[in-house]
């Protein structure tokens, strides 16, 4: 009888399932970019084939012997009779290989890869994703494609690109990938700190647009945000060992935790100090911190992201802006200013200032920025001046300042808040 939620559920398996799916067929190819190919295509079939035969036992097995027999035809296809294709056509057996179209019922719930090398297949498809060959935006692109299971047209959508543009990043990735020969594997014990760096660097950028959108109608994206959650998660049960991947969860975990209140009915941005607090997720706080904890425990001293959830965590244990441990939050933005030096943290680190000890301490930290090239066409120097200037009673210099923030931010509802400030201020 046909399935008449086939379609749903490949959709679904391909949201969950695609990662392990390339994993799994990239390290029977040993060919990443024939590997995500391949995947589409078994994919592709699946939505012929299931809305019309069933769902198969095992969803991810069927998948995975469809994409292996696509790779037999392909090498096939190119008369290369090389050892790899005599290894996968002995492995499938005579009776497979010879055979067309999609594996039986049964075929589906054998297991035709180790369970064991799982997780080695997704790390190792996030480290090629990452590799450092690779531009930001290509790697966040392939990230989203091959790990999260986004379409080209989603990861367009959220970062307000055309879909031509992401789709060609994505063959342009694929095409260096194979031009330098990059292996499917795990990095090495000597490669993968630099290597883990890159991966939770492009998670931390994932979410970052996601939470606080540069661009567009929406300040927060969440569907964005709580893709880089899961690929955080997925990296720390992967990576368990490495302290600033716990660190990362934590600080994600931690930010999300507000994003109920961040926002009003209408999808203004509220401010810090008018949010409702009762309104902050407090499981995800709970969560932030287990991960901060175990950040926490290595031995190591917290990194640059365990850092910024320990100043997430200084917000979410405060019952108010006033009651927040300012002076703390303040030593802590030192800490990361020396750890990983930023405009953007010395920028940060001058508002919490401004709590701390008042705005004429914090606008000596920001006059001395106005020299900074990453803030040079960035509406949050100017935000920040504003604030410090009208706190000072100085109205005349805080509006030309908003005024420049204003024509700097690319966030429609950034620009509303801004615009609001701009009014109150005194004539």
């Amino acid at each position: 009888m046909a399935d008449p939620t086939g379609r749903d559920a490949v959709a679904a398996v391909w949201r969950i399932e695609s990662a392990r799916v390339v994993g799994g067929l990239a390290r029977y190819t040993g060919d990443f970019a024939l590997a995500e190919d391949l995947a589409q295509e078994a994919f592709a079939e699946a939505l012929v084939t299931w809305p019309r035969e069933g769902v198969p036992r095992n969803p991810a097995g069927w998948l995975l012997t469809v994409g292996r027999r696509r790779a037999i035809d392909a090498f096939r296809r190119r008369a290369t009779r090389d050892d790899r294709y005599l290894a996968l056509a002995r492995e499938l057996g005579e009776g497979e290989a010879a055979t067309g179209g999609a594996p039986a019922q049964d075929d589906g719930a054998q297991p035709l890869w180790d369970p064991d090398r799982i997780d080695d297949d997704v790390l190792a498809l996030m480290f090629v994703a990452c590799h450092p060959l690779l531009s930001r935006s290509a790697q966040v692109a392939l990230t989203l494609r091959v790990v999260g299971g986004l379409t080209s047209d989603e990861i367009a959508r959220a970062f307000l690109v055309p879909t031509a543009t992401v789709q060609a990043r994505i063959t342009r990735a694929k095409k260096t990938l194979a031009a330098a020969n990059v292996p499917f594997e795990v990095p090495s014990a000597a490669e993968r700190g630099a290597r883990v760096a890159a991966v939770l660097n492009v998670v931390y950028v994932i979410f970052t647009e996601g939470s606080s959108a540069t661009t567009g109608a929406e300040l927060i994206r969440l569907d964005l945000a709580a893709e880089a959650q899961r690929l955080a998660r997925v990296l720390a049960r992967l990576v368990p060992g490495e302290p600033e991947v716990h660190g990362l969860l934590a600080l994600l975990e931690l930010t999300a935790a507000r994003f109920p209140a961040r926002t009003d009915a209408s999808g203004r941005p509220v401010l810090l100090e008018h949010q409702d607090r009762a309104r902050w997720d407090r499981a995800a706080i709970g969560r932030g911190r287990a991960a901060l904890e175990r950040a926490a425990r290595s031995g190591r001293g917290l990194g640059a992201y365990g850092l910024q959830a320990a100043i997430a965590e200084c917000h979410a244990v405060a019952e108010s802006v006033a009651a927040t441990d300012w002076e703390r939050v303040v030593v802590l933005y030192e800490a990361l200013g020396r750890l990983a030096p930023s405009p953007i943290v010395d920028l940060n680190r001058a508002v919490a200032v401004s709590m701390a000890r008042g705005p004429a301490a914090a606008l000596e930290i920001v006059d001395g920025l106005g020299a900074a090239a990453a803030l040079a066409n960035s509406h949050l120097l100017p935000s920040v001046r504003g604030e410090l200037l009208a706190r000072l009673g100085r109205a005349g210099q805080a509006r030309t300042e908003y005024e420049r923030a204003i024509a700097l931010c690319g966030n429609d509802q950034e620009r509303a808040v801004l615009r609001g400030k701009l009014t109150d201020l005194p004539a």
